[in-house]
Parts: C-alpha cells; sequence; structure tokens
C-alpha cells in the first residue's frame, strides 16, 4: 500500500547501526519542510536516524500510523482526531504554530460572506485543510456544514484543476498554491493565521513506539527543533531546499517562506490552548461528548528532554 502512494523519497546512508524510520507528509510544500530540511541538513544524519519520506493523503497517513507502517506523521488535527477515535497514536511535538491555510475562489466571490450555497473544494473529509476551511467559513457566520456542498479533491494539484475548471466556488490551499492563483486572478478571502490560533503541523507517533523506542521519538524532535531553527534563520537555503523538494519556482518559493517563515516555532512546542481547541475541534467533527484530556492525544515527555538537551527553555 505504501509503495503504491510514495511520491517523495529521500534516503540518507548512514553506519549499519542507525535506526531505520519512514515519516509521512501529506505535501511535498513549504508547511511540510521541517523534515525535508532535517534530512538535507543531515539533523537526522547527526542523531543516528535513516529517514524515509513518504507522501500520504491524510486519512491514509493516520491509519498508516496507527499500524505501524510508518513511524511518524506530521499532521497534527489528524493524529489529535486518530486518538480520540482511539487509535493508539500521539502528538510528541509542533512544529508551526498556525495554519498556513487559505481560502481562495472564483474572481466573482469577492467575500467569505457571498460563499453561502457554494461548493468548497478540499483535500478530504477530516483532514487539516477541511477543518481549516470550515473554521474560517464559520467567520462569516455560515454554517459550513448545512449552507455549502464540500468536494473531496485530493492534492493541492487536484484542488487547483477543480478551481481552474469550476468545479468548485472556492478551494482551501497552502502556499505557494495560494499566491501562483491569486497572480491568474483568482481571489483571496481569507487566510486562516490571521482569524485563529491552531496549531498545524507537528510529529505524531505510535503508542507502541512510545514504550518501546523513547530515545528514539527524542532524537527524531531534537532533530527537528534544529530544522525549524534552520529555517527561521537561514531563508536562502531554506528556499533552496523547498525549491528542489516541491518543485517550484524561485518566485513562489520565496512568497511561501516569507509567508509563512514566523509560523515556524523554534522550540518543538505544542501551546495548550492551541491543543484544546484542536481538541474541541476534533470532538466536534467526531461527535465526541465526552471531555477529552490532553494527555489523551499528546505526550510531551520527548519534547521536554529534547528541549533541555538543546539548551531551550519550555514555553
Amino acid at each position: 500500500m505504501i509503495v503504491a502512494i510514495t511520491t517523495c523519497f529521500c534516503l540518507v546512508s548512514t553506519s549499519h547501526s542507525a535506526e531505520r524510520i519512514r515519516v509521512a507528509v501529506s505535501n511535498p510544500n513549504m508547511p511540510n519542510l521541517t523534515t525535508q530540511i532535517a534530512l538535507k541538513r543531515n539533523f537526522f544524519r547527526e542523531e543516528n536516524l535513516e529517514v524515509e519520506i513518504i507522501r500520504m493523503n491524510p486519512n491514509v497517513a493516520i491509519t498508516a500510523l496507527a499500524t505501524g507502517d510508518v513511524d511518524y506523521c506530521q499532521l497534527v488535527g489528524a493524529v489529535v482526531g486518530g486518538a480520540i477515535a482511539g487509535l493508539p497514536v500521539r502528538i510528541v511535538a509542533g512544529f508551526l504554530d498556525n495554519w498556513p491555510m487559505t481560502l481562495i475562489a472564483q474572481p466573482e466571490v469577492k467575500t467569505l460572506k457571498d460563499l453561502r450555497g457554494k461548493t468548497l473544494g478540499i483535500s478530504s473529509f477530516g483532514a487539516t485543510p477541511d477543518v481549516a476551511a470550515r473554521m474560517m467559513i464559520k467567520q462569516a457566520g455560515i454554517d459550513p456544514e448545512k449552507e455549502i456542498k464540500v468536494l473531496a479533491l485530493g492534492s493541492d494539484a487536484a484542488r487547483m484543476t477543480g478551481l481552474m475548471q469550476r468545479v468548485v466556488d472556492v478551494v482551501v490551499m497552502s502556499p505557494p498554491a495560494d499566491t501562483q492563483l491569486e497572480k491568474q486572478g483568482y481571489k483571496i478571502l481569507a487566510r486562516a493565521y490571521e482569524l485563529f490560533n491552531f496549531p498545524y503541523l507537528g510529529l505524531g507517533t505510535n503508542t507502541r513506539k512510545i514504550k518501546e523506542k523513547p530515545n528514539e521519538i527524542r532524537r527524531v524532535v531534537k532533530a527537528s527543533i534544529r530544522a525549524n531553527r534552520f529555517i527561521r534563520d537561514n531563508r536562502d537555503e531554506a528556499v533552496r531546499t523547498f525549491m528542489s523538494w516541491g518543485k517550484v519556482e524561485p518566485e513562489f518559493a520565496y512568497a511561501s517562506y516569507d509567508a509563512l517563515r514566523n509560523l515556524f516555532n523554534a522550540d518543538g512546542a505544542v501551546p495548550e490552548d492551541g491543543l484544546k481547541l484542536v481538541i474541541e475541534q476534533a470532538r466536534r467533527g467526531a461527535k465526541v461528548t465526552r471531555e477529552v484530556a490532553p494527555s489523551e492525544v499528546a505526550d510531551l515527555t520527548f519534547l521536554r528532554e529534547a528541549q533541555a538537551e538543546l539548551g531551550i527553555k519550555a514555553r
């Protein structure tokens, strides 16, 4: 199953004693750059890790994480939702403190309020882009469950095609696709990080790994924090890595970096208030009425250990 959906494969050759891990990412885009930077800048190698990065749709990734077919997944919302649903998965670190999601529409759609009765294109139902889009639409007083139609179109490229072919009236996108579409005359209606705070990408793993390989998790988190700090401090190197990985032109790569640079955190933290908002959104989506404690969806023990090794004061 994994081989069929792998679209981005990157391998580090290390010593025979290196631990091999698989990390699922949703797209080779700027928000997902943390793991790719950790790979290319040898932060994983320095932690004696051999890493394979695999592109997976969110619903496939969370299933693969739960079964152990992949070791880590970067989608915070999907991991939290999976944990609430009873899957053996937990969040262990955060990469982006907010969502780089944008609602972009046909030129004649001028405001969020104009979306009533329209059709929205998302990646997959329940995935982070879907949740982000619905939360943005609610800001306009529109009930996304009753007053809009939602189509699951898949990847960024598929959503762009759906908009261009007028299959949908609006899509939810992350950089640089939003910039590309805006230059073609489509209308940006809202950006999630301008409306609310909501942790987007981080690191999720299986509870079995938490029990059996805590040292590995700490090293993965440590390499990821170093990667985030590199992204924040090295604009040109980060952009060049993104251009090669995402196959995008310099103009869009730099625009993506400049739009998202401040969303990459420098400490791997998962802010408690934001995590509670993710939990609440996941509860509503799954129609779960019981209270869910942060400890049921996240284990930040390894994050604190990695922060201490790096000399970082926890938030």
